[in-house]
């Protein structure tokens, strides 16, 4: 006979929605004996996977399994750049927990050497103001003083004409969701940045879904993510939200998991990018 655990009790508020019980089945299937998550089952536990595993039950108000030894591992983890920092700390303040007691110096050591950002980025990096996000993710939830003014008007020197941020004068929404999102942590009045907002209406498509850059052809889930979560940031509404919802329907696989597209493979990411939109048009409240 099984014993209903906590999760098990919970997910009866899913019944009927089979879509919402596949994703956490995605999730919980792909969490391993030590406590960490990876989207690929059988591979070792990551701290990205971890921290996105996490996030996705907790958008969907479910309690996480096992999480004494989720804790465990994130703790015996040892963060050795900004990207691990962030992923770690996340899933720690997730949890319940402080962050690493390595963190504030780190974040120290990269606001004396980098300043107040820096573009030069690796090639997979999803935008040059990606690390700078980052930090002020994580300097604001461990308190950690920096320049604000300089930080913000570093930003707003790659807002372009068209409003759209990006380096080398080249706006797209990556960029633009990213540096407006630093803005935000950094108490800049991003709803006064009205260009912006209608630089990210330019990519917001008809069909559903939202341009890297205007009349691009190709949505793709983490593009969605961004034109939603930077209108939500500006105080703004997606206007299909219908055919962006659609749009991310058409994306989930039959393991229960979102891929970037309807033809890609499911990632923690993208389930997470898709759970976040669904949540933030409404397509959720069905669950309560």
């Amino acid at each position: 006979m099984k014993i209903e655990t906590t999760l098990d009790a919970e997910k009866r508020q899913f019944k009927g929605l089979l879509w919402v019980e596949s994703i956490v089945d995605y999730v919980v299937n792909r969490q391993n004996a030590d406590g960490g998550y990876t989207f690929v089952q059988t591979a070792a536990s990551n701290a990205q996977d971890t921290y996105y595993g996490l996030a996705i039950l907790d958008l969907l108000s479910l309690p996480f399994p096992t999480v004494k030894q989720t804790v465990k591992w994130l703790r015996k983890f040892v963060p050795d750049n900004l990207y691990s920092h962030y992923y770690v700390a996340k899933a720690l303040k997730l949890c319940d927990e402080n962050p690493h007691r390595s963190l504030r110096a780190f974040l120290s050591i990269i606001s004396s050497q980098r300043g107040f950002g820096t573009i030069d980025v690796y090639a997979e990096v999803d935008s040059e103001f990606e690390a700078t996000f980052m930090f002020t993710e994580l300097t604001n939830m461990i308190g950690v003083e920096i320049n604000r003014e300089k930080t913000i008007n570093w930003l707003l020197s790659f807002q372009n004409k068209d409003g759209g941020f990006g380096a080398h004068r080249h706006s797209n929404l990556n960029s633009t969701y990213h540096a407006v999102a630093s803005l935000f942590n950094l108490g800049y009045p991003v709803k006064s940045l009205k260009t912006t907002l209608a630089y990210v209406r330019s990519c917001e498509k008809q069909s559903g879904g939202f341009a890297v850059i205007p009349r691009s052809s190709s949505p793709y889930m983490e593009h969605a993510y961004y034109g939603i979560s930077t209108l939500d940031l500006l105080g703004e509404y997606a206007r299909y939200s219908e055919k962006t919802a659609k749009f991310v329907f058409e994306c989930q696989n039959a393991n229960g998991g979102f891929a970037r597209s309807d033809l890609g493979i499911s990632t923690f990411e993208d389930t997470f990018y898709a759970v976040s939109i669904l949540r933030k048009i409404g397509k959720l409240e069905a669950m309560a």
